[in-house]
């Protein structure tokens, strides 16, 4: 069969792709091995983020004291009962991907997809014709030799969404977004948890301010935090327990804990998909495009984790609707990597855009920057989530190029700074913008009304 545009991969980097196809009156079809949507939708941004309303729900419970609620009997969480419900989410969101793909006249072809030939993509031994492909295959999570997986004692991230009851102890090895999540979910639930992380700062990615006060609130949850450490090796000894061997400057040390979450990060999709076969060019594992995400093989494209792009869910999409508006002759915008949101759901979340401080430094970027503590917040205060701040960056014309946020509801506050910068306001712009009382959003004005000198609640 003959189609315009074959996706090969349906997360929210292909499925975002077919749509798009199609409502370009294009026929399409999305290839996929396992569930529609992908890891984001099955095993990756959605369940996590179920698993974490569930601890926040059962943290809330343990401190509704403090807001007047009395409650009795034990409150326990069952950890059996909170991923069923996570399962229960993703299945739901997978399904809404499915009814988006028939509801859009889309072909979706269950299996493992590969290139064999110039415009020809092999489904299972089943071959299909395409004028344009693109490869949207993801990526899994990284293996290193000295940490070996097996699912029972040393976990990827899918494993530990699918823990049957909840260890006493627990070791993650990596503290990016997905070990942060995971490190805060199970320290909640009343794990020791130990967080060992090879960088100076958790959360590496973020500002180090942001990190420093993730820092404290971990060890609020009596999590231990071990930064500018290296894991050595990782063995499970005769009583089934894992003994990694870690390394910093106080020297060589091994630490025992039932399980071992290994968080270091994600490698592309690449093998097996007929790559070489057409001679696609790689380097450093990930595929090689243009702005438009085409390839050096006419009619060949990649967007999402297998491409050197931050590796978020909606910076795929965004890469998908580029991709196909150009393939379809329209005049798409590019998409601007300086202004990519980016988010963790710990507690207290994190939420950023733009440069860091550090990075105008080292940039040789002149700066001002503003702050405002959420102590000093009506809404905050009232609300008992007093912990974090916002962080505003301008450059020398008033223009902001770096939000950096932690603190209740961030990651839906995110979304001003980022149009903010995408439109190129200055701090004066922000500053005559009112912003509703109480919210925590009100912190962004402040913050900003910091870096201009003038702070009122300050």
């Amino acid at each position: 069969m003959k189609y315009d545009i074959i996706v090969i991969g349906s997360g929210p980097g292909g499925y975002v792709a077919a749509i798009r196809a199609a409502q370009l009156e294009r026929k399409v079809a999305l290839v996929e091995r396992a569930e529609a949507g992908g890891v984001c939708l099955n095993w990756g941004c959605i369940p996590t983020k179920a698993l974490l309303k569930s601890a926040h729900v059962y943290t809330h419970c343990l401190s509704a004291a403090e807001y007047g609620i009395e409650l009795s009997g034990e409150v326990r969480p069952s950890l059996e009962k909170i991923v069923e419900r996570s399962r229960a989410v993703a299945d739901t969101m997978s399904r809404g991907v499915q009814f988006l793909l028939k509801k859009n006249n889309i072909d979706l072809l269950q299996g493992f997809g590969r290139l064999t030939a110039p415009h020809k993509v092999d489904v299972d031994g089943v071959e299909y014709d395409a004028d344009h492909i693109i490869l949207a295959t993801g990526a899994r999570p990284r293996e290193m030799p000295f940490m070996p997986v097996d699912g029972e004692h040393v976990l990827s991230s899918k494993h530990a969404l699918l823990l049957k009851e909840l260890p006493e102890s627990m070791i993650v090895v990596g503290s990016g977004a997905i070990g942060a999540e995971f490190a805060w979910f199970y320290a909640a639930l009343g794990v020791k948890v130990t967080i060992v992380e090879y960088l100076p700062h958790l959360l590496p990615l973020e500002d180090e301010e942001v990190s420093k006060t993730m820092e404290r609130a971990f060890r609020k949850l009596r999590a231990a935090v071990l930064c500018s450490t290296t894991v050595k090796s990782v063995t499970v000894n005769d009583e089934g327990l894992c003994e990694v061997v870690v390394e910093n400057k106080k020297g060589e040390t091994t630490l025992v804990a039932d399980k071992v979450l290994s968080a270091v990060g994600i490698v592309p999709n690449t093998e097996g998909i007929g790559l070489e076969t057409l001679g696609v060019a790689v380097e450093k594992g990930w595929v090689v495009v243009d702005d438009f995400y085409r390839t050096n093989v006419e009619g060949v494209y990649a967007i999402g984790d297998i491409i050197a792009t931050p590796a978020l869910a909606h910076v795929a999409s965004a890469e998908a609707v580029c991709c196909v508006e150009h393939i379809c002759g329209l005049e798409p915008h590019k998409v601007d990597y300086a202004v990519i949101p980016s988010c963790v759901f710990t507690t207290p979340e994190v939420a950023s855009v733009g440069m860091t401080e550090e990075q105008a430094k080292a940039r040789g970027v002149e700066y001002t920057v503003g702050r405002f503590p959420f102590t000093a917040s009506g809404k905050a205060t009232a609300a008992g989530d007093r912990d974090g701040f916002v962080k505003v960056l301008f450059d020398a014309e008033h223009r902001l190029i770096g939000a950096h946020m932690v603190g209740a509801s961030v990651t839906e506050m995110l979304a001003e700074p980022t149009l903010a910068m995408q439109l190129g306001a200055t701090a004066e712009a922000i500053a005559h913008t009112i912003h509703s009382h109480p919210t925590m959003a009100e912190g962004v004005l402040e913050a900003t009304e910091a870096a201009m000198g003038h702070a009122i609640h300050l």
